[in-house]
C-alpha cells in the first residue's frame, strides 16, 4: 500500500473536491482518498504505481503537482458509502433549495448578481448528484449523466451572457438592492451549513480534525452580490450588479467544462 499526496493549486470548494472524486472513481487501485481543501492537498491511498492517477488528476487541470509518496501499513479507510450518500444528500438539498430561492428572487428583483448566483448553486446540485451516481452507479451511467449536466449548465452560462449584455447595452430599471442583499445573506448562511456538514463528517478522522475546509468561490460569490446591492444603493447604477453577474457566469462556464470533462 502506498500513500502519495498531490497539491492541487486550483481546489478551492466541494464541488471540485466532487469532481475530482468522480474522476477517479473507477481507477483500479484506489482504496482511499482524503481531501485538505483549506491547503489544497489531496491524500490518496492506494496499490501500484501513481502515475496513473497524477494523470487523471492532470486532465482536469486544476494544477496537480506531486508532494511526497511513500509505502504505508495503513489504507486511510473513510467515510463508509451510506454515510456518504446521505451527507451528499443533504448538501445536494440545500444547495437545490437555494437555487430555486436566488432564482425567484432573481426575476422579482430584476437582478443578474442572484440569477448568476442561482446558477452557481444550480452547479454545485448537479456536482453532488453526480456525485450520488458515482457512488453506486456504473462508470458509463455516470459519464452519461455527467455530460448531460455539463451541456445543460453551459447553455444556462451562455444564456447568462446573452442576458447581461441586452441589460448593459439596453435600458433597463435598477435591480432590487434591498432583496439582493436579504437573498445573497440567506444564501450565505446555505454555504456555512454546506461546510458545517462536510467538516463534521471530516473531523472524524484524526488526520483532518484541525482542517477548516473554506468553500471560496461560493462564499465570495455570496458576498459579491451583497457588495452589489450595496454599490446599487449608492451609486443608483445598474452596473455593479452586471459586472457581479458577468464574473459568476464566467464561473459558472468554466464548472460546465469541468463537468463534461468527466463524459469524455
Amino acid at each position: 500500500m502506498y500513500r502519495t499526496v498531490f497539491r492541487i493549486a486550483k481546489m478551492d470548494c466541494p464541488s471540485e473536491e466532487a469532481l475530482i472524486r468522480m474522476k477517479l472513481e473507477d481507477l483500479d487501485g484506489i482504496r482511499s482518498l482524503d481531501f485538505d481543501i483549506a491547503n489544497r492537498r489531496l491524500t490518496v491511498w492506494h496499490q501500484g504505481a501513481y502515475q496513473p492517477i497524477l494523470q487523471r488528476l492532470d486532465s482536469l487541470n486544476f494544477d496537480t503537482s506531486l508532494l511526497e509518496s511513500a509505502e504505508t501499513d495503513s489504507d486511510g479507510s473513510g467515510l463508509p458509502p451510506a454515510a456518504e450518500r446521505k451527507l451528499l444528500w443533504q448538501v445536494l438539498a440545500i444547495n437545490l433549495f437555494f437555487f430555486v430561492l436566488e432564482a425567484l428572487s432573481g426575476l422579482l428583483a430584476g437582478s443578474m448578481g442572484l440569477l448568476a448566483d442561482s446558477l452557481d448553486m444550480l452547479a454545485d446540485t448537479l456536482v453532488y448528484a453526480l456525485a450520488l451516481l458515482a457512488v453506486g452507479g456504473t462508470a458509463v451511467r455516470k459519464k452519461h449523466t455527467a455530460k448531460a449536466a455539463g451541456i445543460l449548465q453551459l447553455v444556462l452560462a451562455l444564456w447568462g451572457f446573452f442576458e447581461v449584455l441586452q441589460r448593459f447595452f439596453g435600458w433597463e430599471s435598477l435591480p432590487d438592492f434591498r432583496l439582493m442583499i436579504g437573498i445573497s445573506l440567506l444564501a450565505l448562511a446555505g454555504n456555512a451549513l454546506c461546510l458545517y456538514l462536510l467538516q463534521k463528517s471530516k473531523s472524524r478522522e484524526a488526520h483532518m480534525q484541525a482542517s477548516m475546509i473554506f468553500t471560496a468561490n461560493d462564499v465570495l460569490v455570496n458576498l459579491g452580490v451583497i457588495a452589489a446591492g450595496v454599490l446599487t444603493w449608492l451609486s443608483h447604477s445598474k452596473y455593479p450588479d452586471l459586472l457581479v453577474g458577468t464574473l459568476v457566469f464566467l464561473l459558472v462556464g468554466r464548472g460546465a467544462l469541468n463537468i463534461l470533462k468527466l463524459s469524455r
